[in-house]
């Protein structure tokens, strides 16, 4: 629960945000996840050079997710730090993080493939319907979309957003080339502060329609 003086700090943030972006091309919903993730991270290039991007279905489908108590898929840990547990509690979502099973770990070992990408294996289940939430790892992202190819699973919606120098971006390229709801970045930049970001603001813009 943020406090009155966090919240004072958190609307003055983002009075900065909106004055020094000015204008944009992002729709109201969008703006509200962009934001959001130019708060957690202090860069205004998510905005810019490094521009989120949004298939057409993925905010609906986020949002319906949420509100029907779905599964949240992760790649690490880290991303779940993020998360506003008060959200998490009182939609029902559960979330699942396999990074660490000790099982993962010698699997990854024997196949020679990154932990990444047995975690998402291991998880295929709960994907169907669910949220995947992808802040760190691109080998976690083409172990999903491949997995989607071949229709081991068919989540509501991907948020594809790693860091990093070997394949993040293209990893997120063919993300966007697959029509699948998505939400991802343009380039190198992404994280998991990112990634809970992008989830936090969905739930305010489900709270958003729950209320009006």
């Amino acid at each position: 629960m943020i406090t009155e003086k966090g919240q004072s700090i958190e609307d003055k943030s983002m009075e900065i945000i909106e004055n020094e972006i000015g204008s944009h091309s992002y729709s109201s919903d969008e703006w509200t996840i962009v934001k959001r993730v130019i708060h957690s991270t202090a860069d205004f290039d998510f905005a810019r050079d490094n521009k989120i991007v949004f298939h057409k279905d993925a905010i609906r489908n986020g949002i319906e997710a949420l509100n029907n108590a779905c599964a949240i898929v992760v790649d690490v840990n880290g991303v779940i730090g993020g998360f506003n547990k008060d959200n998490l509690k009182k939609f029902g979502n559960k979330v699942i993080c396999n990074i660490s099973e000790p099982n993962v770990i010698s699997e990854a070992k024997n196949l020679n493939k990154t932990r990444a990408q047995i975690s998402m294996r291991m998880a295929s289940n709960d994907m169907n319907g669910g949220i995947i939430v992808i802040g760190n790892a691109p080998t976690a992202l083409l172990e999903v979309i491949q997995m989607i190819k071949d229709n081991v699973a068919v989540p509501s919606l991907v948020i594809g957003i790693p860091v990093g120098f070997v394949c993040a971006s293209e990893s997120k390229e063919e993300l966007r080339s697959f029509n699948i709801p998505y939400i991802t970045n343009l380039g190198r930049k992404g994280g998991s502060p990112c990634a809970s970001a992008i989830i936090n603001a969905l739930y305010i813009l489900l709270k958003g329609r729950l209320s009006s």
